[in-house]
């Protein structure tokens, strides 16, 4: 047995253990048969939570965030051993972004107007017990994101995580009730159900004490939370075009659409996904591609087979999703070198490599004529979801004119997809984008109603 197999098979036994310790621990730390259960402990610890201070929460908040950072390689393993997706070493970086980045209770903020009338405060309230879908891409990482946002305005949560991600779930979810309780905080902040279902998730959104919901996952999750007749917050698809025009330094562009685009393989719903160029510009962007970039150039024959493997009856191939260019290659029988990375290609908007969303280190590229037109398609390659674009140019007009064409909630200029998330980027971390919705990036001030406090004739003093 070689050592990269031994280190394998090492790696394997240690999540398998760290499962098997979550498993055992989880039973009295948030992990419930019944999801009527889950949602009567989670308002049962909603009723403490709403009467901590701000203090309190913090508290409990600082020991996530420690106990995120010292669990963020367990996390990223499960993650990847569970799911058959992803990258370990990105996983653990946005780990760590949640635990750095995660706006908390000072996102809580009270606005006050006086004058001869008195005094009245508009206060950011609990909404009580939250219930959250998360997806099996960005599982523990949004679990962790959440619940620290909706703890900071004074809520619990109840979590349908994706089934195929539950083990890791389960572990983060234990991971936040310890936080608590070390910190002097009540146990279930944070709840779910062994066993997750459709039956459940439907349970959890018609539930009386469930006044809001939050949903992050695919097209399906969100249209099924828009419908429950509640309060939603849809985090949904994506198709994000990165557009280069002939302003841009070609060489940074390529870089940095490649870094995002390959990003724990693709599965952050704010990546890359194709490339629009002006014509003037393809050769060059293909050519740092594909000789600094470690980016493949598949054949169309290569792509026809590609195609035909990611893509079942047109839908998406779930054991492709999250999988590096080498193994999608190796899945057509192509041999790479470890240093691929990514697999480029041209051809136009409608191919189905490009068209579809498909969280794989896959990048089409369409050639346009010029701005006019690569804003033009741009826009129908992003199919009306105003989630997250992309743009390299110098040009402030060219960056004004497409972003105001795009209208989505994320657009990142000159630099990779993951700076939209603070990551080599300013502003705070989120997992939970809710452009179908309205609210875009989430944070704690997004999971909180907003309430009018008056005084009248009193309390102004000037």
């Amino acid at each position: 047995m070689s050592v990269s197999e031994q280190m394998v098979q090492d790696i394997v036994q240690e999540v398998m253990a760290k499962m098997q310790v979550a498993s055992e621990v989880s039973e009295s730390h948030g992990i419930f048969s019944d999801m009527n259960e889950a949602v009567e402990a989670a308002k049962k610890a909603q009723k403490i939570v709403g009467r901590m201070s701000m203090d309190q929460r913090e508290s409990i908040i600082s020991n996530i965030r420690k106990k995120t950072i010292e669990n963020a390689e367990i996390l990223a393993r499960m993650g990847v051993h569970e799911t058959g997706m992803g990258n370990v070493g990105h996983k653990i970086l946005k780990h760590q972004l949640v635990a750095e980045k995660t706006p908390g209770t000072e996102d809580i903020t009270t606005t006050a107007w006086s004058g001869d009338r008195g005094l009245t405060l508009i206060e950011m309230g609990p909404f009580g017990v939250i219930g959250a879908i998360t997806p099996c891409t960005n599982p523990s990482e949004t679990i962790l994101c959440n619940t620290i946002g909706m703890l900071a305005g004074g809520n619990t949560v109840v979590f349908n995580p994706h089934p195929a991600a539950i083990k890791t779930s389960i572990y983060a979810i234990n991971l936040l009730n310890e936080a608590s309780l070390e910190a002097g905080g009540p146990d279930n902040i944070a709840c779910t159900v062994e066993k997750p279902t459709i039956e459940s998730s439907n349970m959890m959104m018609k539930h009386k004490d469930i006044h809001l919901i939050a949903a992050t996952g695919g097209p399906g999750v969100v249209t099924a939370v828009l419908s429950s007749g509640k309060r939603g917050i849809g985090a949904g698809a994506g198709n994000p075009p990165a557009l280069v025009d002939e302003t841009a330094d070609i060489r940074k562009a390529a870089e940095d659409i490649v870094n995002g685009c390959t990003f724990d393989n693709n599965l952050p719903c704010i990546a890359e996904k194709e490339v629009v160029a002006v014509t003037s510009v393809v050769d060059e962007l293909m050519h740092y591609m594909i000789n600094e970039q470690g980016c493949y150039l598949a054949s169309k024959e290569e792509q026809n087979a590609l195609t035909a493997t990611v893509m079942k009856n047109g839908k998406l191939n779930r054991k492709c999703v999250g999988k590096d260019a080498k193994t999608l290659l190796g899945m057509i029988g192509v041999s790479v070198p470890d240093n691929i990375r990514c697999i480029i290609f041209e051809g136009p908007k409608e191919h189905p490599l490009i068209t579809t969303e498909l969280m794989m280190p896959i990048l089409g590229i369409v050639r346009a004529k010029d701005l006019n037109d690569a804003i033009e398609q741009a826009v129908w390659l992003e199919h009306g979801n105003r989630h997250s674009a992309h743009i390299h140019s110098k040009n402030v007009d060219n960056i004004t004119k497409y972003a105001k064409a795009i209208d989505t909630a994320i657009l990142v200029k000159n630099g990779p997809s993951y700076a939209a998330l603070g990551f080599g980027g300013e502003g705070f971390c989120t997992y939970t984008i809710a452009s179908r919705t309205g609210e875009g990036l989430t944070s704690a001030s997004t999971f909180t109603k907003r309430r009018r406090c008056v005084m009248t004739d009193s309390l102004c003093i000037r």
